[in-house]
């Protein structure tokens, strides 16, 4: 490994390139230095991700309740499908590194050339049923026709768009998991910036654009999106990163693929489990008015945004965890998983302490009704148990994504969002609690999660995952 090290360094000199941070070998040296390293580019990077639909419903938030509710309950259908390829990522991630670890950088090249074709393949899929089936899955919501209408058009576009977002996952997945998370953040700077200026031209038709509303705000993302790939290739082909791709030699290799297919279902099924329930407890609230849905929407999304770091800090874990069990260090493997979680916790100690006191303040951002700006700051305020646990259930889950361990994800979201969640979220809310039960049912079930997650780390079976 050391060797290949060597002639790596002496590559990048020989073409005119300094030796930077992205070179260094994340097995050794400190750990808390390299997860700090590595995980606050990747912050950045997921908070940036995050700002797309923040953005969105910053500005559809003007134009009413129906809107907010459209695009919320249309986002959460979108988040399935992002679930998807997100979760199949998971092993390309997973399997980069592991082989950067091991210094085998040309299997870490053949493993990103296939992760293009499965992308293409699973992306034309997602886009064709939300071309047919958009209406059809509101529908079955129940939510109301305006909604309907306002929100089938928004996921369409979104769905459509899944085929870029693929391209742009793929090029960060590649880049953060070989031990560059600097440059995906650039990446992200750039096309969120895009999205910041042209979200509003859209939607309200300032200077030259047309007035789209909603349709507008999707758009948005797939432009800005279709921006973030074709920076992300350019990055990768270039080898103005860690990882040089090229498609020299490029050949199918099924077997490759059906790892990939064997690592990474696990953690889609994982999100998409969650994503599910996310949309049945929207059937759970629908009865309550489309208030308490819009509720739930902005929730959802502000809670999205509030858990960014710990995605970064779990990913940070995950990529140090991968290497350094290619690198055969498995205790130090461990030792990033349970820093990062507990540095996170106490992050949200403040954090939390911010929501409670200000969640009005934070409401009003989004939204300007008082209805809604009182039910949301409740949901919220409920959810800061939950927000205590994340730094154990994000942060853990994705150090065991990291190093390719993505069975055991699975099972607990699975047992913990279809045994406890969806359960006590429906029995609650037939409740004097009413709609508040919904919430209680959701910080019930993260409680357990973190609980299971803690228990399974400390045992380290996930220490023998062969990938």
């Amino acid at each position: 490994m050391k060797g290949k090290s060597i002639i790596w360094n002496h590559y990048r000199k020989t073409r005119g390139m300094k030796i930077a941070a992205i070179d260094r070998d994340w097995t050794e040296g400190s750990i808390i230095g390299s997860l700090w390293s590595l995980s606050w580019p990747i912050m950045i990077s997921q908070s940036l991700n995050m700002l797309g639909p923040t953005i969105d419903m910053v500005w559809v938030g003007k134009l009413g309740t129906s809107a907010v509710a459209a695009v919320g309950v249309s986002g959460m259908a979108v988040m399935v499908a992002n679930s998807l390829v997100m979760g199949i990522f998971t092993s390309l991630r997973a399997m980069v590194a592991r082989y950067i670890g091991s210094g085998d950088r040309d299997a870490a090249n053949h493993v990103a050339q296939q992760a293009f074709v499965l992308g293409a393949a699973i992306s034309t899929v997602i886009a064709l049923i939300g071309i047919f089936f958009s209406e059809s899955i509101l529908m079955w919501l129940g939510v109301s026709d305006t909604v309907i209408a306002t929100g089938s058009a928004y996921m369409r576009i979104q769905f459509i768009g899944i085929i870029t977002m693929s391209v742009r996952m793929i090029t960060e997945s590649a880049m953060q998991a070989s031990g560059d998370t600097v440059n995906p953040m650039r990446i992200a700077i750039g096309f969120r910036v895009l999205h910041l200026i042209l979200c509003p031209a859209l939607v309200f038709g300032l200077w030259i654009f047309p007035a789209l509303g909603v349709q507008g705000a999707a758009l948005t993302n797939v432009i800005s999106q279709t921006l973030g790939s074709i920076l992300g290739l350019w990055y990768l082909l270039t080898g103005r990163t860690r990882m040089k791709l090229t498609f020299r030699n490029f050949s199918f290799d099924p077997g490759v693929i059906w790892k990939m297919v064997k690592i990474g279902l696990p953690a889609a099924i994982t999100g998409m489990e969650r994503s599910f329930a996310n949309i049945l407890l929207v059937k759970f609230l629908s009865p309550f008015g489309t208030v308490a849905v819009a509720a739930q929407s902005l929730q959802e999304r502000i809670g999205g945004f509030i858990q960014m770091p710990a995605t970064g800090f779990g990913t940070a874990a995950g990529v140090l965890a991968g290497q350094n069990l290619g690198a055969k260090k498995p205790g130090r493997a461990e030792k990033s998983g349970w820093i990062a979680a507990f540095f996170f916790t106490g992050v949200m100690v403040i954090g939390c302490i911010l929501i409670w006191f200000f969640s009005e303040n934070i409401v009003s951002l989004f939204n300007t009704e008082p209805e809604l700006i009182a039910v949301t700051s409740d949901f919220m305020r409920i959810h800061i148990v939950g927000f205590m646990v994340f730094g154990f259930v994000i942060v853990l889950s994705q150090a065991l994504n990291g190093v390719g361990e993505t069975v055991v994800p699975m099972i607990v979201t699975l047992t913990t969002m279809w045994l406890i969640q969806v359960p006590f979220a429906y029995a609650l809310s037939k409740t004097s609690l009413g709609m508040y039960g919904v919430r209680w049912g959701i910080v019930i079930a993260l409680i357990v999660r973190a609980v299971t997650y803690i228990v399974y780390f400390k045992l380290g079976k996930w220490k023998q995952k062969r990938v």
